[in-house]
């Protein structure tokens, strides 16, 4: 019998570190390690132990303290860790001398997202935006990614640009960044002529921060078969499908999901794909309610409108994964004040969240809960636009 080798490379273990500053408090951080964890998890590693430390603010040489790193250093070299990723973006500098003192590599939260693009692009679209996100965020690091080439290896941050001794040259990279922009503006350019093509249809896009449920509600009223998982960043291109409500016809297209700390450099390469955000006639605001923090991921969706300038559209929130819902029950008599985890559905749904930000509404895409109400709502709000739109077609078809 012939003998047989496991050739799959072995699950690399990595360390995360964050700082708790007086502009990050602890309770944020916590959060943020927790995302950072699932960051890691979507991009193949195994997340092991964090290290936070108090500080005023990032010490500029190595980001945290000597003391620290000596701490990190002793663990690392115990436990055989290759990998540590640091939760916010560090400068050329603390990169190089993080990997001097701590003898392997080094991530910050920008280049791990980075990784996971290049995992997720599929299209040629979607590679060219990463792949230009990834070569401006290589040129000013030029010098610590030469150590990187000259070892030849693979894992998580070296996919993509920076494995071939050509592209360490600045100049070089320099003209890739410029002929990827021009790249860009034809297909940003075909994109338009594309989306004119679609005629005057009302446009819906989904939006929301990542991992939410967009692509599984894309799939439930398009009935079509977009990558839906649970792995942040599951849908890199804009997916657009024709919806048809009750004879009322409408476009609805998927985007990219939203987070916390994600880089201006970034959103500017997904610049097409936002275009259908920015064009759509209404935005559905998909929230997992499930979600601890799912109000501080509501915010930084706002925060992202406002900066692409799409904040003034016509929303419909909708809070989804209902069926995932927990809260802790206040006892009567307990006299600590309630806070957003002891509020039960129906107190979300009578609060200010459901009425300032209305219409809203509270499904399960996934148990198919209020789906029909949900359906009904979009109708509603389509057939407003669509009558002022096609003025005939009430006449034609007073049901549509």
């Amino acid at each position: 019998m012939a003998q047989t080798f496991d050739t799959a490379l072995p699950i690399e273990k990595a360390i995360m570190v964050g700082i708790i500053t007086p502009e990050q408090k602890e309770q944020q951080v916590f959060e943020f390690i927790e995302e950072l964890r699932f960051l890691i998890e979507t991009a193949g590693a195994l997340p092991d132990k964090v290290f936070l430390q108090k500080m005023d603010r990032p010490i500029a040489a190595t980001f945290i303290g000597t003391g620290k790193l000596d701490t990190i250093l002793e663990y690392i070299t115990e436990n055989e860790i290759k990998l540590v990723v640091f939760d916010d973006e560090l400068s050329p500098t603390q990169l190089r001398n993080l990997e001097n003192t701590l003898k392997c590599r080094i991530l910050d939260r920008t280049n791990l997202i980075l990784d996971i693009f290049a995992q997720r692009a599929k299209t040629s679209y979607a590679k060219t935006q990463v792949e230009l996100a990834q070569y401006q965020y290589l040129l000013p690091r030029l010098t610590r990614m030469w150590t990187h080439l000259e070892r030849q290896r693979g894992g998580i941050g070296l996919r993509g640009p920076g494995e071939t001794e050509i592209e360490t040259d600045r100049r070089v990279i320099r003209q890739k960044i410029a002929s990827l922009k021009e790249d860009l503006v034809k297909i940003d350019k075909q994109m338009m002529t594309q989306r004119r093509a679609r005629g005057n249809l009302v446009r819906l896009a989904l939006v929301g921060y990542t991992n939410v449920g967009k692509s599984t509600i894309m799939n439930m009223l398009s009935k079509s078969e977009v990558l839906a998982e649970n792995k942040l960043f599951a849908t890199l291109d804009t997916t657009v499908r024709k919806v048809i409500i009750d004879n009322l016809p409408f476009l609805l297209s998927d985007t990219v999901g939203f987070i916390r700390k994600l880089p201006t450099h970034l959103v500017e390469s997904f610049k097409s794909t936002l275009d259908e955000v920015r064009e759509a006639d209404i935005l559905l605001h998909i929230v997992d309610i499930s979600h601890p923090d799912f109000e501080q991921q509501i915010a930084t969706v706002h925060k992202t409108l406002q900066e692409i300038k799409a904040s003034d559209k016509k929303v419909i929130m909708v809070f989804n994964k209902i069926d995932s819902y927990t809260f802790d029950q206040k006892e009567e008599d307990d006299l600590t004040p309630a806070s957003a985890k002891n509020f039960s559905l129906e107190e979300w749904k009578n609060s200010w969240m459901a009425k300032n930000n209305s219409p809203s509404i509270f499904i399960s895409a996934k148990e198919k809960t209020n789906v029909a109400e949900f359906k009904a709502l979009i109708y509603t709000m389509v057939k407003e636009i669509h009558t002022v739109r096609y003025p005939f077609d009430n006449l034609l078809y007073p049901d549509a």
